[in-house]
């Protein structure tokens, strides 16, 4: 909650901005980031952060709209030509921002490139593997063939942008092989896209900087195909320490900020700033693992999280609306799913999971735990709204049903490398949908990881289970709309009834804004600098 310090911190820290902030252009529009993109590489890193800058950059085939509602992007049509045929026709007339046109072959080039981006966190692999094949009929025509019926494919080719193949090294036959592409040459490290003459693509921007800590700095590329945006260029800041954020905006150094704290929305707004706020897709949850002993952050040859019963003591014993009210002051909805409803795939009548301390002993009990255990939270303290806090919480909740709870906060870049190496029995984290459907956050995070069909990218809690693949490889595999969405509520039915994985809430997304500027909540929690427009 606020207190007297913590308002005084911002008071003075905004007043030493003024007297240091330099006069903003009104052709620069300066961002105050909460999480910082890790790479300006489009397919690297599946994160928030990293997938917004690449907006910027590198246009996707298909845009999604602030809903998740399907656009034509560098795709003006798409349609199923049979149960594993579409036919996509391409934009014409588009250059790269070097002034390269665009065309089939750089979209064959993307796709084939993807896989192969290495050492890849969390891989857009996800969305690319029902293509079996691609045949350019034309420059500006492509077929696309799946292995077996794909009716999300629009919806997967709206989750990354297109790179310039001649810029990447290519030769000038492309050909797509799921065996291996040829024609690709050396696939670019990803460390190359942060330099402005590699990251060439055809958005409303371009790179200008990219100095990891200080800034980004984007220039309106003068031959984007769209409408030209409102500002000259845009200047991202990361600020992570939410007090700092805060002072920046109030001072004029910065423009928009992302995540204004909960309990300083009401003042920022009484100074006469614009809150934009709305439901995202991004559920905050709690992963368990459940691979063999040992795991880290539980001593012993056993593993206590391999129970069904400890899993859901440990989901009962979370007070999901003290956290909506007391952390979250009201901007988060407690979850009962990985999505909330009414989007595609989840179960409407199911509840929030509900607190109950004392069926949460009574499981821990018959677990043969009933003296509890100990267990380390593994959690970023600077990605998610509140995620430091929220983790103190649920780790205070826990103690006080028997399980001893430490609490292991740390930047999330240091977080990311500890959970990337599986060194959390337990982590809170965030996921949301760049498909906006069920089968995003499933089978990236509870479906079994297996490389090969591209499932459990992002599965670092060892969790499997054959009854929830099954259904999930089926529905992705189903054309009709209404037997999908049953096998995708059936196994989100699984995952929540065996508590495969925790959620906790989905967040309330807000921005905070100068005064004048508008910016439409986005439920894809995007911050997009092209997207802000001043009032009429």
């Amino acid at each position: 909650m606020p207190n007297t310090s913590s308002r005084a911190f911002l008071m003075s820290a905004s007043a030493a901005l003024a007297l240091t902030a330099g006069a903003v252009s009104a052709d620069t529009l300066r961002i105050g980031l909460a999480s910082e993109p890790t790479s300006v590489d489009p397919h690297y890193h599946n994160l928030g952060p990293n997938n917004a800058l690449a907006r910027h950059i590198f246009t996707p085939l298909i845009e999604q709209d602030a809903q998740q509602l399907l656009n034509p992007g560098l795709a003006t049509e798409w349609e199923a030509v049979d149960d594993t045929t579409w036919r996509l026709t391409l934009r014409e007339g588009v250059t790269f921002s070097n002034g390269a046109p665009f065309t089939a072959r750089d979209v064959i080039y993307t796709i084939c490139r993807i896989p192969l981006v290495p050492d890849a966190p969390s891989p857009f692999t996800l969305y690319t593997r029902a293509i079996a094949g691609l045949e350019a009929e034309d420059d500006h025509t492509l077929i696309v063939t799946t292995d077996g019926p794909a009716p999300l494919l629009p919806n997967q080719l709206a989750t990354f942008g297109i790179i310039s193949a001649s810029v990447s090294g290519a030769e000038d036959e492309v050909s797509f092989d799921t065996d291996g592409c040829t024609g690709i040459g050396d696939a670019p490290a990803s460390a190359e896209f942060n330099d402005p003459a590699f990251a060439i693509g055809t958005g409303p921007y371009t790179l200008d900087a990219y100095i990891r800590g200080e800034e980004l700095r984007l220039t309106r590329n003068d031959n984007y195909y769209g409408d030209a945006p409102a500002w000259e260029q845009i200047v991202m800041r990361p600020l992570t320490n939410a007090g700092a954020r805060v002072a920046a905006l109030l001072a004029g150094d910065v423009q928009m900020i992302e995540n204004p704290p909960t309990q300083d929305i009401a003042r920022i707004e009484g100074d006469g700033f614009v809150i934009s706020s709305g439901l995202s897709n991004r559920v905050i949850y709690i992963a368990l693992d459940q691979g063999d002993a040992p795991t880290p952050g539980i001593a012993g040859d056993t593993n206590p999280l391999q129970d069904a019963r400890v899993r859901e003591a440990l989901a009962l014993a979370i007070d999901r609306e003290a956290i909506q009210q007391r952390l979250m002051l009201g901007l988060s909805e407690p979850a009962g799913e990985l999505l909330p409803a009414p989007m595609f795939g989840t179960n409407p009548d199911r509840p929030a999971i509900p607190y109950d301390a004392e069926r949460a002993r009574e499981l821990l009990a018959d677990a043969g735990y009933p003296d509890g255990f100990q267990i380390v939270l593994g959690t970023p303290n600077d990605r998610y709204i509140n995620d430091g806090a929220i983790s103190q919480a649920v780790a205070q909740m826990w103690t006080q049903v028997g399980v001893q709870t430490e609490v292991d906060a740390k930047t999330f870049s240091a977080f990311i490398a500890d959970r990337n190496g599986f060194n959390f029995s337990a982590f809170l984290a965030g996921w949301g949908a760049g498909t906006g459907e069920m089968s995003s956050p499933l089978g990236a995070l509870v479906a079994t990881r297996d490389p090969d069909r591209s499932l459990g990218g992002t599965n670092f809690a060892r969790h499997s289970n054959p009854d929830i693949d099954d259904r999930l490889v089926e529905a992705l595999q189903t054309v009709d709309d209404a037997e999908r969405e049953r096998l995708l509520r059936e196994a989100s039915a699984i995952a929540m009834d065996t508590f495969a994985i925790v959620p906790i809430h989905y967040e309330l997304t807000t921005w905070a804004l100068a005064p004048g500027l508008e910016y439409e909540a986005r439920a894809d929690q995007y911050t997009l600098g092209f997207a802000v427009t001043q009032a009429d």
